[in-house]
Order: structure tokens, then sequence, then C-alpha cells
């Protein structure tokens, strides 16, 4: 029986590799892709979320318009915001348009639906938490619909990769993280500290482009128009792809391994957005995630590698 999922996310390059990963799985039911602001405004998440999940060939996966931005603080995005959408070189455009419901609707009504069912979803969070956070805000009986809560976000030793202190989808929303991570639903975090063990290189970059169909075709000319190496910081050849860590825990959790801690995020000040893991019971209040800390990197791409070739496998006839 396939893990019933929704992913709410801001695509992204990350994001598309994620989604690509989930709507290659049979393993994993993608009920819908929820939309945010983050990495670039919404009309160009959602466009991307839009060619993303037609690339797949799923397109019978409903897409819904999320957040526009956040809940307080003033709209940031990514660092390629300026770009806009991806081109239709590096993604191939589509006719396929979001649906005419608003995520946070959806989000209630699915997650209603599925408490009264006694048949949780988990939410796979991979861009600011807008969407979760007005979810539950304004209706906190939905925490009963969800099994858990997968989010890449935050960062502990590791600092920062949009500014010094804060993981991007946190820094984004600060208030929309500290009102899920207080929400009561289980958590499970994939922060930079962890995404940044598994850097994807040009040999893995190249598999996926031979054997991933048109979605590896598109993968591979993501990384390299928008590279995420860093030599100085990491030390080595290679970049992360943060979100996929996401969908790979849920896919083969074994390779992920970690420890429960006490999150929480700072909300005002000149660095709203830092978030602290209390690993050592220093504070009174309980755990609320699980804190991931190591990955399995030849794991992690060897996942990634299989899962996408199935795009090659049973769409060979759309590859360029």
């Amino acid at each position: 029986m396939s893990q019933r999922i929704i992913i709410d996310t801001d695509p992204g390059v990350d994001d598309a590799i994620a989604l690509w990963l989930a709507l290659a799985s049979p393993e994993l039911e993608v009920l819908g892709v929820t939309v945010v602001a983050g990495n670039v405004a919404l009309k160009d998440t959602l466009r991307n979320a839009c060619k993303i999940v037609a690339l797949s060939g799923k397109t019978s996966t409903p897409v819904y318009a999320g957040a526009p931005g956040p809940l307080v603080r003033d709209q940031v995005y990514g660092k390629y915001a300026h770009i806009g959408a991806f081109s239709n070189e590096l993604v191939p455009d589509s006719e396929l348009q979001p649906q005419a419901e608003h995520a946070v609707d959806f989000l209630v009504r699915t997650l209603r639906q599925a408490a009264h069912d006694n048949d949780p979803i988990t939410i796979c969070a991979i861009g600011p938490m807008t969407n979760l956070a007005l979810a539950l805000g304004m209706h906190p009986d939905v925490a009963r619909g969800i099994e858990q809560i997968v989010t890449m976000s935050c960062a502990f030793t590791a600092l920062g990769h949009r500014v010094p202190w804060a993981e991007f989808n946190v820094y984004a929303d600060p208030h929309a993280a500290e009102k899920v991570f207080n929400s009561g639903v289980p958590l499970v975090v994939m922060p930079l500290d962890m995404t940044f063990q598994a850097l994807i290189g040009a040999d893995d970059i190249e598999a996926i482009r031979q054997d991933g169909g048109r979605p590896g075709e598109s993968i591979a000319a993501l990384l390299s128009a928008f590279d995420r190496s860093d030599l100085t910081r990491f030390g080595r050849e290679g970049g992360p792809v943060h979100d996929a860590t996401t969908i790979a825990y849920l896919l083969q959790p074994g390779l992920f391994s970690g420890q429960k801690a006490r999150v929480g995020v700072a909300v005002s000040g000149n660095t709203a957005g830092y978030t602290y893991a209390d690993f050592y019971n220093k504070l009174p209040t309980p755990p609320n995630a699980l804190v991931m800390q190591k990955v399995d990197e030849y794991g992690f791409f060897s996942l990634l590698r299989r899962v996408l070739s199935r795009y090659g496998v049973h769409h060979g006839e759309q590859r360029a």
C-alpha cells in the first residue's frame, strides 16, 4: 500500500528534483502539490510546479496556489528570484493549470477527511511553511490528519546559506516555522547540517541525464544553470540537493540517522530565522522533532539514480 503524501513547495531546483523523485515512486501517492512563494514569487513557483508535474507525466496530480508571502515579515526571495520561472529550455512549457481551490483550503479539507478516516497523511514541507501555518493556525483540528511533517529546513552547526544565521525556508517565514514547530505534529527535520554531506557530482548528474528521460535531462540542465558547488565551504566538488532528502527519507529511511531534540526558531530581531536544537535536554520542553544528522551519500545518490531512471524506462518515447 502506498504512503499518502502532500508536497508543500516553492520550486526551486531542489524542489523540482524532490517532486520528480516522488512522482516516479509508486510507493508514494502524491495527493497534491501545494505551492507557496519562496525561491521566487508565487506566480513563478506555481508555473514551475505545473511544468514539473506535467513533465513527470503524472498530470492528474493536482497543483494548488497558496500563500503569496509570509505571515508577518517582509517578503524575501531566493538567490535567483530575478530570473523568475524556469525557462522553457530548462523545463519544457506545459498547458497544465493549477486548481481553482486555494492550497490552504485543500489542506484543511484533505486533512480533516484523513482524520475522519483515521488515515493520516505525511506532509513534505520543502518551502517556507506559510501554507501549513495558515491551515494549522485557523483550523488546529487538522493536525489530527497529519501523520508527520518531513521538512527540509533549519541550520544548526552548518550556519545558513542565504544569510549567515538561517536556512532559507525558515528565514523566509520564521513565524510560520514557529507555528508548525509548536503544532504538536511529529516532525522530521532535514537540516543543512545533514544535506551538506551529500554533494551531487558530475558523474551522478550525467547518469541522471542519460537514464532519467525528459525529467533527467531537465535535472541536468537545472543543475548546470544553477550551479550550487562551493569548494571553499564544502572542501570538495559537487553541490547539495537539499529538498530531495525529504522524499528519499520516505522511500529509504535507513539512509539517514538522527537524534530527537526540541527545535525552536527566533522570530524577531536581527537574527530572525535562526533555529536551535536542544539535543542535550537543557530546556524544560520535550523534543518536538527527529533531527537528521547523517546521510549515506552513496546510498542517497544511488536511490536518486534508480528511481529517476524509471522515467527513461517508462517514458522513453519522450526523450529528446
